[in-house]
């Protein structure tokens, strides 16, 4: 299916603004969104999907026209606060359309933290009264106009409707790329911190491609990985993983290894780190401006200063790095300071095309760290 094909048919439901979080079941309808200069379109990508609901809840209110919303599959947990909440009949009446990416569809191969997410992703749209629909490769146009005539019907009344899209629904393009011009590569960043790392310290990093470039750089540098906790899924919480472990390992240093897209996504939590003011907290953002492990698109990190927010919040030392010998620098500085601090490390946007990924399962992974750390 053409990308084209169903921007038409949101078009043709009176529907003027797209908004969503980036995914990579939907990359092609993403990208085209954000290069293409769509005709009476506005396109907007907030940090996470709850806020896509609200944006549209208020465009909707300004405008008196629904707003369409599109997001990963595991990004339906986000949303259900404000779907439940705001959009619902017994509450604001809202409209709006769901494009969701099907992440862990039953019977297709797919990473562990998607799974479940997968099996229960129509259920979660029935229990909150929101008619759904699939579409994939096979669907026709005939198929596609009777799914977009009911939620015609369902957007009139006041309703919100979900298409939910299977893995290579949409044709693929050629798009425009986003880039910065940073000049550490991401992998390189993780080589210099993974080298000033003791034995006891501990290591949490955030989920995509950051964690499975930790996995493979700490086979290689500390020799192993079950020192470290490598999130996946649960975006954007990594810090508070780390938090938790800072709290309860007040003689081990650790490091949080986030990323710019996850620490926008619950930024709430860099202010509750600040309160805490864990002194063993070394607080690391790899900031590309971008969601690169799904697609690539920028985040709205794109002239934010995340370290001077985390100062705002109460770290007690903030840093930038912008060359490897300037974060080589900063990471000797920081390690026996006490104190709670955030680097803000600015890197390339891009990665191997042969990254691998980890060999255990997450559960594995799990009992590994805690067995590593005598955690019984």
């Amino acid at each position: 299916m053409k990308v084209e094909t169903i921007i038409k048919q949101i078009k043709e439901l009176g529907i003027q603004s797209i908004i969503g979080v980036p995914d990579s079941t939907l990359k092609e309808f993403c990208n085209y969104m954000n290069y293409e200069n769509v005709d009476n379109l506005k396109h907007y990508v907030p940090a996470n999907e709850g806020a896509a609901v609200g944006l549209a809840a208020g465009i909707y209110l300004g405008t008196g026209k629904p707003a369409c919303i599109y997001m990963q599959n595991s990004g339906i947990g986000n949303a259900a606060n404000p779907i439940i909440s705001l959009l619902n009949k017994e509450v604001y009446d809202i409209p709006a359309l769901f494009i969701v990416g099907w992440r862990g569809e039953p019977g297709i191969h797919d990473e562990p933290q998607h799974k479940f997410q997968g099996m229960i992703t129509k259920e979660l749209f029935d229990v909150m009264n929101i008619k759904n629909k699939v579409i994939s490769v096979d669907t026709t146009d005939e198929q596609l106009n009777v799914i977009f005539e009911e939620a015609k019907n369902e957007l009139e009344n006041n309703r919100q409707f979900a298409i939910i899209v299977k893995k290579g629904t949409f044709e693929k393009r050629t798009n425009n790329v986003y880039k910065n011009s940073y000049e550490i590569l991401r992998e390189n960043a993780i080589k210099e911190i993974l080298k000033q790392i003791e034995p006891t310290d501990i290591i949490v990093s955030t989920t995509g491609k950051i964690s499975r470039e930790v996995y493979e750089e700490s086979d290689i540098i500390l020799g192993g990985h079950n020192q470290n906790f490598l999130t996946v899924g649960s975006m954007g919480h990594s810090s508070m993983i780390a938090l938790g472990l800072a709290k309860e390992h007040e003689d081990q240093r650790v490091y949080c290894i986030d990323g710019d897209g996850s620490i926008l996504m619950h930024m709430g939590s860099l202010a509750f780190v600040a309160k805490e003011k864990p002194k063993n907290f070394i607080h690391i953002v790899l900031n590309n401006d971008a969601h690169e492990s799904v697609g690539g698109m920028p985040t709205c990190a794109v002239g934010v200063d995340i370290a001077n927010i985390a100062q705002a919040c109460g770290y007690s030392r903030v840093y930038h790095a912008y060359t490897l010998q300037e974060l080589d620098d900063i990471l000797k500085k920081v390690k026996d300071t006490n104190e709670l601090c955030l680097i803000e490390v600015k890197v390339s946007l891009e990665s191997r095309g042969d990254l691998g990924r980890p060999k255990e399962s997450a559960r594995e992974n799990k009992e590994n760290f805690m067995k590593y750390h005598c955690v019984k």
